[in-house]
């Protein structure tokens, strides 16, 4: 496994333990509800990073998605 994708687990167990009332352990940060936009955006960077290494593998282009507000 990656840096990456160790990353992304630890921020999906932070995430999980967030949402049921418990507290969360990033590297030296203990994360509360509080916190939980900013694991979420964490989660989404490290999401961002596996999926270009995924792609790197297979020989994709990795398209990053877009969002469209009306």
């Amino acid at each position: 496994m990656s840096t990456a994708t160790d990353m992304l687990a630890a921020y999906l167990d932070a995430e999980a333990k967030v949402l049921t009332g418990k507290t969360a352990r990033i590297a030296d940060r203990l994360m509360t509800k509080e916190d939980l936009s900013e694991i979420r955006a964490g989660r989404r960077e490290w999401e961002e990073r596996v999926n270009g290494e995924n792609a790197a593998a297979t020989g994709k282009p990795h398209r990053k998605p877009i969002q469209v507000v009306l």
